[in-house]
């Protein structure tokens, strides 16, 4: 899949090292030869690959620095602290093991636009890439201290109190997914002062559950959460640019709470907007209203949340599948940072985590999937409109249909061949009956 949003596919099928090395040197191009930032997630494929984006982006004549296996918002990060041109991330995210990904980051530390993201795939498909000679070629260099770096910057955030933390002696437990946040997350959490279960925690990219944090996958955390009698369970994608919770009665909050606490404490400390994705909980609209702020809403996806929040100088926001972003640090979603901040509000508040998030209101969502098979999103509108048009539309991102207490959303992934139904309703059973219906009436448009 080539998309505005980076490349993906599974590795030796559609997703080769020939085919990541030539979008490296269009990178190249792209950026005009400038410092280039590569990093990875710890898939299996991740150091095949990395040594082909690395030879791609030497063959375009840019300076490569190396941060090896780390988060996606780590390379971000060293994107700034380098003041480099550009980063790569060698990283899948949330898909299974077998598939890997680049995703391209701006001078900025930002994911591309959809303009730049155009630009680059322009420059590949029309083989405009500038491969320089042998005297003019790039070099590389080792920088193993991206991680330590980005920790540091977390540490020293105002509304982070690193030794009223420590002060809590939290209990931790923490799930890996044995991905790219295992060393990072370790450090960060010893640096706060937290004793630490650690589960899945070595960074072998051989993924022990499935790799979203999702609470069906999330079991073997839960257990141990119970099991030690911990404060808080932590529940980290392959990538470490989102994270899951679990309260300290082992009982999994679910990815919309992770944008919803982090928020909540952010909006307690400072006025002023906030910004999610449309299909993120109507629980932040309530969050927001009662701290006196406005929640602006945008498409699906990093990139799109953070041009919104630049847009309306929003102060934190991010996304439901559990990623924070909060402009103080940087404008890139981040499991770490969000772990901090889980952490804070836990310390200042003092009650046990299930109570802290019971002061909020919470709703019932579903999401499923359905195989794309052909399926336009003009069909799926038509569809939408005719059953339910009773409801408020928004065509922000495919089509959200909103009425009091409940919504729908439907849209065509970006990064898998699937339709994603997303139901949120004040009732479980209403929810639950609602997804069924919107999923059949999608699955009937097959071709």
């Amino acid at each position: 899949m080539i998309g505005v949003s980076g490349i993906r596919g599974i590795v030796g099928e559609s997703f080769t090292p020939d085919l990541a090395s030539r979008f490296a040197s269009a990178f190249s191009t792209f950026v005009k030869r400038g410092k280039v930032i590569v990093g990875r997630d710890s898939r299996p494929s991740g150091e095949m690959l990395k040594h082909a984006v690395i030879s791609g982006l030497v063959a375009g004549g840019s300076e490569v620095v190396d941060v090896d296996v780390c988060p996606t918002p780590t390379i971000q990060l060293a994107v700034e602290d380098l003041k480099a041109s550009g980063g790569i991330a060698v990283t899948a995210s949330h898909n299974p093991e077998e598939w890997n990904a680049l995703k391209f980051v701006s001078s900025a530390g930002t994911f591309l636009s959809d303009a730049e993201g155009r630009e680059l795939i322009r420059l590949y498909k029309r083989g405009l890439i500038d491969y320089v000679g042998h005297r003019e070629l790039g070099h590389v260099s080792i920088d193993g201290d991206a991680a330590r770096r980005h920790v540091s910057r977390i540490l020293e955030l105002d509304i982070v109190d690193g030794a009223e933390i420590a002060s809590r002696r939290f209990r931790v437990a923490v799930d890996c997914c044995n991905g790219a946040g295992c060393d990072a997350s370790l450090a960060l959490l010893e640096a706060l002062g937290c004793e630490v279960f650690e589960l899945w925690c070595e960074p072998t990219g051989v993924f022990s559950r499935g790799p979203e944090p999702t609470a069906e996958n999330l079991t073997a955390l839960a257990e141990t959460v119970r099991r030690e009698n911990v404060d808080v369970g932590f529940a980290f994608d392959p990538d470490a640019d989102r994270v899951s919770l679990i309260s300290e009665k082992g009982e999994p909050l679910g990815e919309e709470r992770t944008v919803c606490l982090s928020s909540a404490y952010v909006l307690g400390k400072k006025r002023g907007p906030t910004c999610a994705n449309v299909s993120t909980t109507a629980a932040l609209e309530d969050i927001a209203r009662s701290l006196d702020s406005r929640l602006f809403r945008a498409k699906v996806g990093e990139a799109y949340v953070v041009e919104k929040m630049k847009k309306t100088r929003s102060i934190v926001g991010g996304e439901g599948n559990g990623g924070v972003i909060l402009p103080a640090l940087h404008y890139g979603r981040d499991g770490l940072l969000a772990v901090a901040l889980t952490l804070q509000f836990m310390a200042e508040s003092r009650v046990p985590l299930s109570e802290l998030d019971g002061r909020f209101p919470r709703y019932h969502m579903v999401k499923a999937r359905v195989d794309a098979g052909g399926i336009g999103i003009k069909s799926i509108r038509e569809v939408l409109l005719n059953r339910f048009g009773d409801g408020t539309i928004s065509n922000v991102d495919g089509v959200k249909i909103s009425w009091p207490g409940k919504w729908l959303h439907v849209r065509k992934s970006r990064t898998e061949p699937i339709v994603r139904v997303i139901v949120e309703s004040s009732a479980r059973l209403e929810a639950t009956s609602l997804a069924e219906e919107v999923s059949s009436l999608v699955r009937s448009l097959r071709t």
